[in-house]
């Protein structure tokens, strides 16, 4: 965690005053695992997406493999991590050229500004990771500028197969095409898995040059040729500068008020029983109620429901099952429910919940780039 720093004496009172008090130098959010809030796994995975850990997206082009997303206990041993991010291949595919796949997480512009892109001064990044994966050989990260259609590419080498080694390579500061000042993508960071000719036929683009398929992950290995094959990662740090820092470790509320940023979900293990939204019967089959978010967040959220027979509108001591549940009037802080049941008073006050034993009943509210 990044200290307190106290270097500057005030002229007027001679006094010390704080600089940086909060520190963040990591621009990779959740880069322990910590967070995730989705659920710790998810099996049968062909599709691209968020699946379990906080703002880190499996993506692919093509048809992939099937694999299982984890929250695993498995860490390198006396660094201070608790989990990792794990991916095992249960049924292998043979992939084609126009075929890829990587790890990746998307950064917003506007948390970018100070890298000073596009300018003479453009700041370095430097990535820093723990990584263990089945297969040995030549892996790629590389890292993507959407707003100006640039990339650029570095390799890595697993020496030893299923075993957690320390990787940092550095990427060059880019002086050609600044960043957009707002919250929508600007960067992302991806890590390799496999990819297909179309991605492997160039020269890999080591120096910051306008996006080519071709160059971008030329000379990865199949990580997922065979069955039960994973992959695993966690310490991810993506920094301003030249050299790699030590890890930098956030309480568990700040780092959850960060990724609740993109994602927040109504409904985990803990909530039995607790009243997401309190309103009233506008008909006797119908609730409407306010829900306000845990944080603002960074757009206004889409809404997906597992279950809406899972949740209760609790009025007079009944909980009557949800028929349909809905979200209106969503914005950045807050959204309206709407939900079908019957056998309510109308005007009679009203609670949106779930019971004990419906855990796995959840709404997930997402605004990831």
């Amino acid at each position: 965690m990044s200290e307190l720093k106290v270097d500057k004496v005030s002229p007027r009172t001679g006094n010390y005053v704080a600089l940086n008090t909060v520190g963040m130098k990591n621009i990779i959010i959740n880069g322990d695992m910590s967070i995730a809030q989705r659920g710790t796994s998810e099996s049968g995975i062909t599709a691209g997406g968020y699946k379990t850990i906080d703002r880190f997206r499996y993506s692919r082009n093509g048809t992939a493999p099937t694999l299982t997303m984890s929250q695993d206990t498995d860490v390198p041993t006396g660094q201070g991590f608790a989990k990792s991010l794990k991916l095992e291949v249960t049924t292998v595919y043979a992939f084609g050229s126009s075929d890829r796949a990587y790890i990746e997480q998307r950064f917003e512009g506007q948390n970018l500004q100070y890298l000073k892109k596009g300018t003479s001064s453009a700041e370095s990044l430097t990535a820093s990771f723990w990584v263990k994966a089945s297969v040995t050989g030549t892996y790629i990260v590389y890292i993507i500028d959407s707003d100006n259609t640039r990339q650029i590419a570095k390799s890595y080498t697993i020496n030893s197969a299923n075993t957690w080694e320390k990787k940092t390579i550095t990427f060059e500061g880019d002086t050609t095409g600044t960043l957009d000042n707002d919250n929508a993508i600007s960067l992302n960071l991806n890590f390799g898995l496999y990819a297909g000719s179309n991605y492997t036929s160039g020269t890999l683009a080591t120096s910051w040059e306008s996006t080519t398929n071709a160059n971008t992950l030329v000379g990865q290995v199949d990580a997922f040729a065979t069955v039960n094959n994973t992959w695993q990662i966690t310490g991810a740090q993506l920094e301003a500068g030249t050299t790699a820092s030590d890890f930098e470790f956030l309480p568990v509320d700040v780092n959850l008020g960060r990724c609740e940023r993109y994602c927040q979900v109504i409904g985990d293990t803990t909530d039995a029983n607790v009243p997401y939204a309190v309103g009233m019967a506008n008909s006797t089959a119908n609730f409407r109620g306010v829900y306000s978010f845990k944080k603002e967040m960074r757009a206004t959220p889409s809404a997906t429901v597992s279950s809406a027979s899972d949740f209760r509108i609790f009025e007079n001591g009944t909980d009557n099952v949800i028929t349909a549940l809905s979200f209106n009037q969503v914005s950045k802080r807050s959204c309206q429910v709407d939900a079908d049941t019957s056998g309510l008073v109308q005007g009679q006050a009203c609670i949106f919940r779930k019971l004990t034993y419906q855990d796995s009943a959840k709404v997930t509210l997402d605004a990831e780039l």
